[in-house]
């Protein structure tokens, strides 16, 4: 994806996420809000780095499926790309490219600007873990000769979807001795892969006229591990505990400090005849966290400061000292103003920056589904490889005229394309990142994967809240090509 050199970092993400081209008449377009797609008239040249483009993604997500594993890819592509460890000793002269890790489970991407630090920062913000299944601090037991894992959930799922499905177990066993122990098993294709079982049809026909609330239990949602007893007679669960202690050296108390999701092995795959969709697990939000990854390693000598802020816990409300709600975003910002300045730093210089701190939130967000459109408002429905979103929620949710119209310059100033969208009254709703950094005084865009959804601050909080995204017909799942 080839990205001119003037284009600032702010269109530039925005420019990755809706395929760089706009093959119509945009001012004609934009001003009637009667665009065509943007597959329509694609030169053979976009075409061929739309494709591209989509295999690195795919490449990406393959293994980035935690935000544990999308850190340790995205250190990788960061490091390749020329950025550097930030230290104490980091000298932030312009162009100068820098990543910092939080506790292994957040990462930010900088290059440093032009400007002073004071004059405010340029940020993408996006979150980099899913839903999925993760293990409880006791989980292995035995039921009918069976060693199965016990689970809980992590984000919004639907149990169903989660039934006769190949899963992998990845993540990290912290030992007492402080030893790290990572584990990936069924990504591989010659790995063993687990699978949460459902009763056959033929002795279950009753649930064929349940409600889906009804089918399945959230303790239901327990993964086969393994069904062969020892030579011994030894019980299956036993068996199973001494392959960890052979293989990893874990015992039974140690999966107790551990972090071990269950998630689909799958592997990205396209989708249609076509190939203008792709399927795969963790496209929320690591879609938008990849292209801003991309966006910014394309960024040489901005004018102010720029960041990639990827962070973790956003499907369970951004918690703990790696989600958003944590400090971490504003400690890192003002350990660089102070790496400027010294001993001039003040508190009201941080504040200052941050008032003049512009920050686009991305996440993904339901699009139109063919199979039921109800929950859209028709004239507002968002349509795959139409451009991002700007997504509107009303009842104070909006922001002011002025702050959509900077927006609206902002997209067709670039080329790039755009649509609204709306649910029905009532249908509908998810946060994303964006609100919990309206507590700091940020000209803040927030948004997801498929909207561009605006927020009012509150009279305490001195910036805008707006969504970017692009849509996904069948959440966590799909998406196009056109728009990655």
């Amino acid at each position: 994806m080839k990205a001119k050199n003037y284009i600032s970092y702010l269109p530039l993400i925005l420019l990755i996420m809706s395929a760089g081209t706009y093959s119509q008449d945009l001012d004609d377009c934009v001003d009637s809000l009667q665009c065509e797609s943007s597959w329509i008239g694609l030169s053979e040249d976009d075409r061929e780095s739309v494709f591209e483009f989509a295999e690195e993604y795919k490449d990406f997500i393959k293994l980035a499926r935690t935000e544990l594993s999308f850190v340790d890819e995205a250190t990788a592509f960061a490091e390749a790309n020329g950025f550097e460890p930030l230290t104490s000793a980091t000298s932030l002269r312009v162009g100068t490219r820098v990543y910092e890790v939080n506790r292994d489970r957040t990462i930010s991407l900088m290059v440093i600007g032009e400007k002073s630090l004071t004059e405010g920062f340029h940020v993408i913000g996006a979150h980099i873990d899913s839903p999925r299944l993760e293990l409880k601090g006791r989980p292995l037991y035995g039921d009918s000769e069976f060693a199965l894992f016990q689970t809980n959930y992590h984000g919004g799922i639907k149990y169903h979807q989660w039934t006769n499905i190949p899963l992998a177990l990845m993540g990290r066993v912290d030992k007492k001795d402080g030893t790290t122990i990572s584990i990936s098993i069924g990504l591989d294709r010659d790995d063993p892969i687990f699978m949460i079982p459902e009763l056959s049809p033929h002795v279950d026909r009753g649930r064929n006229s349940e409600t889906l609330g009804n089918f399945l239990r959230p303790e239901d949602m327990d993964p086969i591990i393994a069904h062969v007893p020892g030579e011994g007679g030894e019980e299956v669960v036993d068996q199973v505990l001494a392959y960890l202690t052979d293989e990893y050296g874990i015992s039974r108390a140690d999966l107790v400090s551990a972090e071990l999701s269950l998630v689909p092995a799958t592997a990205p795959r396209d989708m249609g005849l076509d190939r203008g969709l792709i399927a795969a697990y963790g496209q929320d939000d690591r879609l938008a966290s990849y292209a801003a990854m991309r966006a910014i390693a394309e960024v040489d000598r901005p004018q102010k400061t720029t960041m990639a802020f990827l962070v973790d816990n956003e499907e369970v409300g951004n918690r703990n000292n790696t989600g958003a709600r944590s400090d971490h975003f504003s400690d890192l910002l003002s350990r660089l103003l102070y790496a400027e300045l010294g001993d001039d730093y003040r508190e009201p210089v941080f504040r200052g920056a941050l008032r003049q701190t512009k920050f686009i939130s991305i996440d993904v967000n339901p699009g139109i589904n063919p199979i039921d459109t109800s929950v859209w408002e028709s004239g507002n429905a968002p349509k795959l490889g139409y451009g991002v979103n700007l997504k509107l929620y009303g009842q104070g949710n909006t922001a002011n005229s002025e702050f959509i119209a900077w927006t609206r310059q902002l997209l067709d100033g670039n080329d790039i394309p755009w649509q609204t969208a709306t649910y029905k009254v009532g249908v509908g709703g998810g946060g994303t990142i964006g609100g919990e950094f309206s507590i700091s005084k940020l000209l803040i865009l927030v948004g997801p994967c498929f909207r561009f959804t605006l927020l009012t601050p509150s009279a305490q909080r001195l910036m805008s809240t707006a969504c970017i995204a692009l849509p996904v017909p069948s959440m966590h799942m799909l998406s196009s090509k056109i728009c990655l």
